[in-house]
């Protein structure tokens, strides 16, 4: 007998149905990215002006956000995928930890509390549990700032104790490129006094977006995009009103699906030069790629041939495509090595390959993958948000029906994912569970079998 608890984790929760052995076809818009979104509203708390952010994303982390920047006294106007932020009047810098904990990013607003109010105090951050994810940089590069920092009982307290409430330039060196990091001393450092320097910057493109906004709003930073940043604190930032870049992970999981499919497809809008990595490794493995401008057209040709991959910070392979990817390899001719090398716990997605019939080894953070021509449909529970890609990629090749749980973890990052593929030629249906099976479960009933996916 099953728990009530495992009955509600396993029935209770929306899952996705995935009619398998699909071919893609037409073309896929794009989303704006999720890892830019997030830490561009955190900016919005750095000014009193308002700032407005166009192509934001539909998502739950988004919503997170929103509902964190609010509890702070943030005034937000939000209609379809453009929001409205003013900070003119914030009434804490103190936020709550129900929201932190659910959001990874939320740490982001670290920096700017603390460079516009001279104090913050913020519970330790949450997320998807793939890592460790110290915040050891971000604090030491605060301190090089000039704040003092205490952390207590999971709470994060820092405050400016110069005597003229403002941070300090100076220069920051990170021991790695950790992104995050990079981003909140960056933001913190456009209100300092004087200059700061960041070496061993982060260079994801979603600094590069984050620099550009924050100078339209006035700051004066050199070299985002580079190991090495530069910045040149101001007095005040302005508003101004600012286009995400194209989401390169969600961008990147689209090619792989094509490729997973031996389907053609188009994207767009993508900012190529983000997917160098990606697309050098898919051409690699037996894809034409095409580029014209901001669309890209992939065209597997003949078999997929397997390719060793290993993850690393921009311009290499990112670690949010390493499982996506490892699906593919699954089908791929040969045996394939993936390497993980940016987070220590980013394997969970190798069990439900398995149990789809993958033939895959893993030693530590690293997979040995021996393609077979077809994966087959399976009950499927995702651990995190990339694995829950991972799942659908697996599952649109496999044979049969797939049933994939922990939606909670895909909405976090993929904007109406299902609703796309099904433009493009899939058959997925997210579907809730019925009202019997809840007040039975509600009554501590357990119903027939929970691993049967007719029942919910």
């Amino acid at each position: 007998m099953h728990s009530v608890a495992a009955i509600k984790d396993n029935i209770i929760a929306p899952y996705l149905e995935v009619g398998g052995s699909c071919r893609l076809y037409g073309e896929i818009k794009i989303s704006g990215a999720k890892n830019s979104a997030l830490v561009l509203m955190a900016a919005s708390l750095l000014t009193e002006d308002k700032i407005v952010i166009k192509n934001i994303p539909q998502l739950t982390d988004i919503d997170v956000m929103s509902d964190l920047l609010l509890s702070a006294g943030v005034s937000i106007n939000r209609k379809s995928n453009v929001i409205e932020l003013c900070a003119k009047s914030l009434k804490t810098s103190e936020l709550p930890y129900n929201l932190v904990h659910a959001l990874r990013a939320s740490f982001f607003c670290i920096g700017p509390l603390l460079a516009r109010n001279g104090k913050v105090k913020i519970p330790l951050p949450g997320g998807c549990r793939i890592g460790a994810r110290p915040i050891d940089e971000h604090i030491s590069g605060l301190q090089a700032l000039g704040a003092k920092v205490i952390i207590e009982d999971g709470v994060v307290e820092a405050k400016i104790s110069n005597g003229r409430n403002k941070l300090l330039g100076s220069q920051v060196k990170l021991n790695c490129k950790s992104v995050g990091a990079t981003e909140t001393i960056l933001m913190a450092a456009t209100l300092a006094e004087g200059e700061t320097i960041i070496e061993n910057a982060a260079q994801e493109p979603e600094i590069q977006d984050l620099a550009n906004m924050l100078n339209a709003m006035g700051a004066q930073i050199n070299g985002a995009g580079s190991s090495k940043i530069r910045i040149k604190g101001v007095s005040k930032l302005n508003g101004s009103t600012h286009n995400v870049i194209p989401d390169r992970i969600e961008a990147g999981t689209f090619l792989i699906a094509a490729a997973i499919t031996r389907s053609e497809l188009s994207l767009s809008p993508v900012i190529p030069s983000h997917l160098e990595a990606v697309i050098n490794k898919l051409k690699e493995c037996g894809c034409e790629i095409e580029i014209k401008g901001e669309k890209i057209k992939i065209t597997p040709k003949g078999s997929i041939k397997a390719v060793d991959i290993t993850t690393s910070p921009f311009p290499g392979f990112p670690t949010d495509l390493q499982a996506p990817f490892m699906a593919l390899m699954a089908t791929a001719k040969g045996t394939s090595k993936i390497t993980e090398k940016v987070f220590e716990n980013r394997m969970q997605h190798v069990g439900e390959l398995k149990r789809m019939g993958g033939s895959i080894q893993l030693n530590g953070n690293t997979a040995i993958i021996k393609g077979i021509t077809q994966l087959s449909g399976s009950s499927l529970s995702a651990g995190d948000l990339r694995s829950s890609a991972a799942m659908i990629i697996a599952s649109l090749s496999a044979k049969g029906i797939s049933i994939i749980r922990g939606l909670e973890h895909l909405d976090r990052g993929y904007e109406k994912i299902e609703t796309k593929l099904n433009q493009i030629g899939c058959n997925i249906i997210r579907k809730e569970p019925n009202i019997s099976v809840r007040e039975e479960v509600q009554q501590g009933i357990e119903p027939i079998s929970c691993h049967n996916p007719k029942v919910a």
